[in-house]
């Protein structure tokens, strides 16, 4: 068991000598002796730390957790338990605000590390702090889009996750900008669709990738169509997967946004989450939320402080970009350090082993004869399958098994009717997956 403790033998004599006792048997000397343990722990060796976490979920009776088979947008990833280790530090967890420099130093080193990782994934120039979550941050992409062109009608793709587009349509609606829809065709972008709508009335065009189905989406030549009529092209994320797919940078982006969740938030019944909003240096201005960026003190040292406010806090409220005012960078500090344990290569390797396991169970559910894929379009961690089975009976078969999957996309919109959802992380073991195609072949 001491392997997966992080002090040294050094670190221990070191507090024992401070505390001037000769063991830790001595920290415990309060304690009945008919109630401590006097053998040796019955522990398995030699395992990773997920792995650890797996095998006490196993033998727990009282606390047993559903095995994750579905996204839409909410993934079950892992979360390093460093997390929780470094987010309850102090420097952290001030209740002062990022406008006291002098004694926010924490929080802004963090929120300005934070912007930076961003700005690496997207690949765009610059990034804000303090999004609510991925709708939201949609939402004010869209406003971005409008406030840049000066025009206030913009196209939204089908193909965005539902809440999303609900979401930035009640935004537009009370701003008082108009939307049009650009369809889908065998559940992708339609790109004929797009080009026979986008004009210059438009703001130009938010789309998504990954799709709501999970789809790759191939989004080339869409932004020379924006861009020749001065539009704005918005790309909607699931950050996670800007490590191995097309960044918006690439795709000529000019703002990107979506949810962070998948980097280190856990699942958390829905919340609470982040979103990220990043664009372009010549859109800076019209971005909302805060900037943080660093000097130098009197001493030389790096310090930092808050650059860019566009908000109704700082300048007349009829010129704001946005309202949003209160530092909501809390899980910014959760994403900020699963990149920075992760690194390049970590994020990679989730993509990797996602899109392994993904595809794994993928082909396991066709060769069952119970599940159809009419759309046959490149996936990384989650697609949609088409099945004659009644949707109850199956969800009713896998939480008896402690396994939510297959969730029913007819339950969103009665237009997907027969379409069920499966989504795969680095988290899931062939033993579970295999598993689930037991509970599944059972069915009928």
């Amino acid at each position: 068991m001491y392997k997966y403790f992080p002090h040294t033998e050094e670190d221990l004599k070191q507090m024992l000598d401070k505390l001037k006792i000769s063991s830790i048997d001595e920290l415990f000397s309060d304690v009945p002796n008919n109630v401590l343990l006097k053998k040796d722990y019955d522990l398995p060796s030699e395992m990773s730390e997920m792995e650890v976490k797996n095998y006490f979920n196993e033998i727990s009776k009282d606390n047993q957790e559903l095995v994750i088979f579905s996204g839409l947008g909410v993934y079950d990833h892992y979360q390093p338990s460093v997390i929780d280790a470094i987010t309850s530090r102090q420097e952290f967890l001030t209740s002062y605000t990022p406008y006291q420099p002098e004694i926010s130093q924490g929080t802004l080193q963090y929120i300005f590390e934070y912007q930076s990782m961003i700005q690496a994934l997207t690949g765009l120039d610059v990034s804000n702090a303090s999004m609510y979550d991925g709708t939201t941050a949609a939402a004010e992409a869209c406003f971005m889009a409008c406030n840049v062109t000066r025009r206030n009608k913009i196209l939204i793709s089908e193909t965005i996750h539902p809440n999303t587009i609900e979401v930035i349509k009640t935004y537009l609606k009370f701003k008082g900008y108009e939307f049009d829809f650009v369809g889908s065709k065998d559940g992708v972008f339609d790109k004929e669709d797009f080009k026979n709508k986008m004009n210059k009335d438009y703001a130009g065009v938010i789309v998504q990738n990954p799709n709501f189905f999970g789809f790759i989406e191939n989004y080339e030549g869409v932004s020379d169509i924006v861009h020749d009529l001065k539009g704005v092209l918005v790309q909607n994320s699931d950050i996670s997967t800007l490590a191995v797919l097309k960044t918006p940078k690439e795709n000529d982006a000019d703002i990107a946004c979506g949810e962070c969740q998948s980097l280190g938030a856990p699942v958390a019944f829905g919340g609470p989450y982040l979103g990220y909003l990043a664009t372009v240096s010549k859109h800076v201005r019209k971005l909302p939320g805060r900037i943080c960026g660093y000097t130098t003190d009197t001493l030389g040292r790096r310090s930092y402080v808050l650059t860019l406010q566009a908000r109704e806090q700082h300048i007349r409220r009829a010129k704001a970009n946005s309202n949003i005012c209160s530092n909501q960078s809390l899980m910014a500090l959760f994403v900020t350090v699963y990149m920075s344990v992760m690194g390049e290569s970590g994020l990679k390797e989730v993509n990797k082993q996602s899109y392994q396991n993904a595809h794994y169970l993928y082909n396991k559910l066709l060769e069952t004869g119970k599940f159809f894929d009419n759309f046959k379009q490149p996936f990384l961690k989650e697609f949609v399958l088409e099945t004659k089975i009644n949707h109850d009976l199956i969800r009713e078969a896998l939480v008896k098994n402690n396994i939510f999957g297959a969730y029913s996309l007819e339950s969103i919109d009665e237009s997907y009717e027969n379409l069920v959802n499966f989504a795969v992380t680095e988290k899931r073991t062939t033993a579970e997956i295999d598993k689930l195609i037991t509970v599944l072949e059972r069915l009928s």
